[in-house]
């Protein structure tokens, strides 16, 4: 868990926060994370930044960053006080976060919101899941206040509607980046509508018996498909979350090995 104190936010008059780049993005989430997966590693230096923005787990997109690119972007990061250079660690520069000043959030939100940043657009189901492992989240019912407060702050958007399956993301894309999310899920919107309408000009009273018994059984397999479908993409999720953890732990231990000089 983050040990970073989370100093009282002043009342809000003008956000600080403001779009980023995906590579700006990635970077200060990490920073967020691992100051609340592995503080023994925080703050952390150039190459282990470089090491968490990389690797393979909780990531989307996966990227191959440079030194150059991670170090280009901590300057940029830096200029708009989201990121800051800590002294006292010899001649290895090592860099920390000021996101909880500069989103005006508390712990859990900014663990909701760094997995936003590291994973991009997710529903609030996927999202509890991974967020948990950086701040407790019961269950969705805990999860929901948060999401709701962050949309509030408008910090988070939803793509969707609300219900089962609602998919939300973070507000700090580039503005084509955002537009093009909400039309990659208003183009999906349609053919969900269409999928539930009854047939044209049949009213509920005109359906025939026969017609009318075949219906009712297929929407009976068709819910039990669709709990069928939930739970295997239940069990899906926890098994990506047991290989994310596996993949995680290797990768911190790596960065671990990197901060120490091995």
């Amino acid at each position: 868990m983050d040990h970073t104190p989370a100093a009282p936010s002043p009342p809000v008059t003008q956000r600080r926060w403001q779009s980023l780049s995906s590579i700006d993005r990635r970077v200060v989430g990490v920073l967020a994370e691992k100051a609340k997966t592995t503080p023994d590693i925080y703050p952390m230096s150039l190459n282990a930044i470089r090491t968490a923005c990389n690797q393979k787990s909780n990531r989307m997109p996966l990227m191959e960053l440079e030194a150059d690119e991670i170090e280009e972007s901590l300057d940029r990061l830096r200029e708009l006080g989201a990121v800051g250079l800590v002294e006292g660690y010899g001649r290895v520069q090592k860099y920390r976060h000021y996101l909880y000043d500069w989103l005006g959030v508390d712990k859990v939100e900014l663990a909701v919101m760094t997995e936003l940043l590291l994973r991009g657009d997710q529903t609030v189901g996927e999202l509890r899941a991974r967020a948990a492992r950086m701040e407790p989240i019961a269950d969705l019912a805990a999860l929901r206040p948060v999401v709701d407060s962050l949309i509030e702050k408008e910090l988070v958007v939803s793509l969707t509607p609300e219900g089962r399956g609602q998919v939300v993301t973070h507000s700090l894309y580039k503005p084509r980046e955002i537009e093009s999310l909400r039309e990659k899920y208003q183009r999906g919107a349609p053919a969900a509508a269409m999928a539930a309408r009854p047939d044209p000009g049949e009213a509920a009273g005109d359906v025939p018996p026969a017609r009318s018994a075949v219906r009712s059984g297929t929407g009976e397999l068709l819910g039990e498909f669709a709990e069928i479908s939930k739970q295997i993409d239940q069990i899906r999720l926890e098994l990506q979350e047991l290989r994310n953890l596996h993949n995680q732990t290797t990768d911190e231990l790596h960065a671990l090995k990197e901060s120490l000089g091995g």
